[in-house]
């Protein structure tokens, strides 16, 4: 399993959001798709990624307005990304290294979705659930 079919599995579209919208509108479009981060994306070039933590660390923390501050004064810049053909543990590996939520997968400079922890784990527990299930009916077959 790779991270394209990984994408292939989920419904959701890439949720993303352009360098001069404010932080207020940005949290809003979070809000409203019950995302915790949003690709940054300007001339449909991946260009960085804004999170709840961004909002909340380089905004709040600093009392910045979020109506007044543009999302490319705190985004991650150069935010840690996978390509279409990484696999599961890659996935993993690359999101507990740079301890990151969210990871955009991409190609050619534009984000084909975003993978989440969540996603992540959930793949893991029925991968697991099925490696069990093989190993009972090997074990103890049916009649």
């Amino acid at each position: 399993m790779n991270a394209k079919t990984i994408l292939e599995d989920k419904s959701t579209g890439v949720r993303s959001v352009g360098p001069d919208a404010t932080v207020f509108e940005a949290l809003q479009l979070m809000d409203e798709h019950k995302v915790g981060a949003l690709m940054v994306v300007e001339n449909d070039l991946f260009i960085g990624v804004i999170s709840e933590r961004h909002c909340a660390r380089r905004a709040m923390l600093k009392e910045l307005s979020p109506k007044e501050t543009r999302v490319s004064e705190i985004m991650a810049s150069d935010p840690v990304q996978v390509g279409p053909e990484a696999s599961l543990d890659e996935c993993m590996a690359v999101m507990g290294q740079h301890r990151v939520r969210h990871i955009p997968v991409t190609e050619a400079g534009k984000v084909l979705g975003v993978i989440s922890s969540n996603d992540l784990l959930n793949l893991a527990l029925t991968e697991k659930d099925h490696i069990i299930k093989q190993l009972e009916q090997y074990i103890a077959p049916g009649p």
